[in-house]
């Protein structure tokens, strides 16, 4: 297959907002896709070459996509920086460039789809002393021999900016659409076990052969899964009327959510809930595991606090995030900002898979393989009751500690991985805090000179992402008091896509947790609202861009302000 015929569904994704004209098109090309036999092909409609739950990435920043299209072409570097600035896509640039080469070239090789599949994922294995010139050359012999349009989309691909709106639900719609005419319930089933799998190519080698091996698809302990997400309450009355009565009260923590999955070899792993490896980030969890969890091979769902190893007070998440991110010194900030465990879920045990099995009966074998041991290792704190009252003391106990709040959870419900369903819901005190991304950013003066300090952030509507506000304030100018704007710029500037003077557009990757008074209407911004006095409370590292706000979480939230 020519590698254009994958650029011209680009193009058709690209050219539409129609959620059923784009599953069509995408259900049209998966069928043809179908007699290469090559299925992880289909990585590529999302612009990438691995599954989602492989961490592994390009590694291609902005400069150097910059210098492979100037390699690649002949052209002088400041003429490009000059265009870039005034178009703001180096993807366009690369088609404007790459149309002009062709034009003076009288024969040219088709570029193959497997060809171009199989350089990406060389890039992402390179390393080491010499890596930048190495996926330098990759890049330009893949430039040289591309059209246009496929210079275009080579380049959107490596800064992971597609832009064409194939969003995980509609290759699902597209998958049950092409092959069990769009059979609701095929549908639903395709979404489970791609829930499970987190991986396109295997759901597409199923469905391919027929329900019976969509069937088949099962949780594998070491393999990342989405884990189940809770739905916000705002009161005791409506957590109860969510979940029915009696429930399942427990505390939330402030710390962050880990799947810990022993394999049936012994090793044990763990996954944050955007799919990430933190394995080698926490080697006291795995120790704590290995110690205090009976079981040949098993999945449980937790939350991992942290803790002043003086005091021995929890801390919020800000501190135990810098246990995520860093990649060096484990052992030292191991000492310096040690962690708790605190499991609340079964889902696979022993062989088992338990998804489907009573939440109360999940608990009941959860206390049985689970050895509690002090500051190291428990069982989340719970309580049964249908008494409101009760239930208000729960609360109030927990937030007197410390706590941010508590879960409340259906005893007779399912396990139902990357869904918000109304089986478990949280109460916390009112707050007006919002999760949203990252989309521009404007470099500070002054002391703050040198880094990207005010922000515009946005939330999801359908895969866009509009703008609801601009926060400047809120992050430490100093590393040592928090999360700081040294930091986040450093994270920022990969990820500029276009810059102008002072100003820059950020690939939406960094998802913040935005406090603010109200949200107003305003045309300023594209989503046609506005955050009043935001403050950046907190980086979430643990979030993916899925977890945002979206456009109808906004306006519920203005709703409300207007009753």
């Amino acid at each position: 297959m020519n590698y254009s015929e994958i650029v011209e569904v680009y193009e058709r994704l690209a050219g539409t907002s129609k959620k059923l004209e784009k599953t069509k098109i995408l259900a049209e090309f998966l069928k043809k896709l179908q007699r290469e036999g090559e299925n992880e092909w289909i990585y590529l409609l999302r612009g990438k070459v691995l599954p989602d739950y492989d961490s592994g990435e390009f590694g291609i920043s902005t400069q150097l996509v910059i210098k492979a299209i100037v390699a690649s072409f002949g052209i002088r570097e400041d003429e490009l920086i000059k265009r870039f600035n005034k178009v703001g896509d180096l993807g366009d640039l690369a088609d404007y460039y790459a149309t002009k080469k062709k034009q003076s070239v009288l024969f040219s090789k088709r570029l193959e789809v497997k060809r171009v599949f199989e350089t990406l994922r060389r890039l992402i294995s390179i390393g080491g002393k010499g890596a930048v010139e190495r996926k330098l050359g990759l890049i330009s012999e893949l430039l040289t021999s591309a059209s246009g349009k496929e210079a275009k989309y080579i380049i959107r691909t490596l800064l992971s900016d597609l832009r064409v709106g194939a969003a995980d639900a509609l290759l699902v719609d597209a998958l049950a659409h092409g092959f069990f005419e769009n059979d609701e319930e095929m549908r639903n089933l395709i979404q489970e076990k791609y829930d499970l799998a987190n991986d396109f190519a295997v759901i597409f080698g199923a469905v391919i052969s027929g329900k019976k091996e969509l069937e088949k698809i099962n949780l594998v302990p070491g393999r990342p899964i989405n884990v189940m997400l809770a739905v916000k309450v705002e009161n005791i009355e409506e957590a109860f009327k969510v979940c029915g009565k009696p429930a399942v009260l427990e505390y939330k923590y402030d710390g962050f959510r880990i799947l810990i999955n022993k394999d049936s070899k012994g090793n044990i792993s763990l996954f944050t809930r955007r799919l990430e490896n933190v394995t080698n980030q926490f080697p006291d969890v795995v120790d704590a595991i290995k110690e205090n969890v009976r079981g040949e091979n098993f999945i449980l769902d937790s939350e991992v606090v942290g803790f002043d190893p003086e005091t021995k007070k929890y801390r919020p998440f800000e501190a135990i995030s810098k246990r995520i991110k860093r990649k060096y010194d484990i052992n030292q900030l191991m000492n310096e900002l040690p962690v708790e465990i605190n499991v609340f879920d079964l889902i696979y045990f022993n062989g088992k898979n338990f998804m489907n099995e009573l939440f109360i009966k999940r608990r009941e074998l959860l206390e049985k393989v689970v050895v509690e041991k002090k500051r190291v290792i428990r069982l989340s704190r719970q309580i049964i009751t249908d008494n409101e009252k009760k239930a208000e003391e729960f609360y109030e106990q927990a937030l007197s500690i410390g706590e941010e709040g508590v879960m409340f959870k259906k005893i007779d419900a399912p396990y139902k991985p990357g869904r918000r369903v109304g089986y478990m819901v949280k109460l916390k005190p009112v707050v007006n805090d919002i999760d949203l991304v990252i989309v521009g950013a404007e470099y500070g003066t002054g002391k703050r000179a040198g880094w990207l300090t005010s922000y515009i952030v946005a939330c999801k509507d359908n895969g866009n992402f509009l703008e609801v506000g601009k926060v400047s304030s809120g992050l430490k100018e100093k590393e040592e008091e928090g999360t700081s704007y040294e930091e986040i710029t450093k994270l920022l500037k990969p990820l500029i896509v276009e810059a102008n003077g002072s100003t820059a557009r950020i690939k939406p990757k960094l998802v913040m947790s935005v406090t603010y008074q109200n949200i107003q209407r305003s045309p300023a911004y594209s989503s046609g609202y506005a955050l009043r006095f935001p403050r950046i409370s907190a980086f979430r590292p643990d979030r993916g861009v899925e977890s945002i706000a979206s456009l109808k979480d906004i306006e519920k939230e203005i709703k409300k302000g207007e009753r």
